[in-house]
């Protein structure tokens, strides 16, 4: 979901308090390497099925296998469910999680109507923390999250399913296995339906006006800057789903470089040809001495007066239909000027 990765959205976002925060993030959004930005993420793989591997009976729970293999009791219609870090798909499907994904300075925030009452816990899901939730289901994103013994320790707590990098990185794939797990196939695909037919309405919308413009997003953090990757978080929506174009820089990464959002130079950025920039911000307080510098204010889309900025609170640096829904309002806002 997120998308300085771990992972995505899913995307954290935030004005990160500290670098492991940042880390955090940088894992959230979609790289399997949370220790290197830089660091491709894990290849493509076929969806394990949430399916169910042995028929249940009425009220009687199903087998299923996790991304690692596990063979996974889940009960029927869970009530008690922790899946840090997913809260936007259990947002799309209706679910209130028994508590949502925190780091020291925020949450996800564009997720806060539906979840102001839900308690947080922290990223790393501390046993302790889990086991006062006492949840009936536990979904977790990544293989990473459960090593060292962790995956049975949780599971000694509640049923535990792992969706695994390459699900996790698909908000698609990860919403529909999601979805299959509690019961809520049909709700799952419908909201990719509507989620496909917006982006469709959109970027026929965006064709009129600009149509074969390229656009770039930007992270600022900690005064330093990332860029999207084309296929992971708000590149998907910009390059995929609307049909904007890749401009030098992103098409540039090297395939085996690839994180969700790329660390990259202000000299390099310099060399950045996109007609439009988004800017997400999270360095209010300090990036005045970035943003005002002559290298900055070189890059043509900067000088051309063509750059949105966003707030560290925005759904940029996620995935997911409720995330990617949001990014797209944000697009026709300033290029459609609705």
């Amino acid at each position: 979901m997120f998308a300085l990765k771990r992972n995505k959205s899913g995307s954290t976002k935030l004005a990160m308090a500290g670098l492991a925060a940042l880390m955090v993030i940088l894992s959230a959004c979609g790289d399997n390497n949370a220790g290197n930005a830089a660091n491709s993420t894990a290849g493509s793989t076929t969806a394990p099925s949430a399916e169910a591997t042995a028929a249940p009976s009425q009220g009687e729970a199903k087998t299923v296998t996790d991304a690692m293999g596990h063979q996974v009791s889940i009960p029927v219609n869970p009530q008690r469910v922790l899946a840090s870090y997913l809260e936007d798909h259990l947002v799309t499907l209706g679910v209130k999680p028994v508590a949502q994904w925190s780091v020291p300075n925020g949450i996800q925030e564009y997720l806060s109507p539906e979840l102001k009452e839900v308690p947080t816990i922290s990223y790393d899901l501390p046993l302790e923390a889990v086991t006062s939730f006492a949840p009936d289901l536990i979904i977790v994103d990544s293989e990473s999250a459960v090593q060292n013994g962790l995956y049975d320790q949780y599971n000694k707590i509640a049923p535990t399913y792992v969706l695994g990098d390459a699900v996790n990185k698909d908000w698609r794939k990860a919403l529909t296995t999601i979805g299959d797990l509690l019961g809520k196939s049909a709700e799952a695909a419908q909201a990719i339906k509507d989620y496909d037919q917006k982006a469709a309405e959109a970027k026929e919308k965006l064709a009129s006006v600009a149509g074969g413009q390229s656009a770039a997003a930007l992270w600022l953090v900690q005064k330093n800057f990332y860029l999207v990757d084309e296929t992971r978080a708000s590149g998907e929506v910009l390059y995929k789903d609307l049909g904007l174009a890749s401009p030098n820089l992103v098409t540039e990464i090297p395939a085996d470089q690839r994180a969700t959002w790329n660390p990259i130079s202000l000299e390099k950025l310099s060399e950045l040809k996109a007609d439009h920039i988004f800017l997400v911000n999270s360095d209010k307080s300090d990036s005045s001495e970035i943003l005002n510098s002559a290298t900055w204010k070189s890059i043509p889309a900067v000088k051309a007066g063509h750059v949105y900025e966003l707030s560290s609170n925005s759904t940029w640096l996620y995935s997911g239909a409720t995330a990617d829904s949001k990014t797209i309002d944000d697009i026709l806002k300033f290029l459609v000027k609705q």
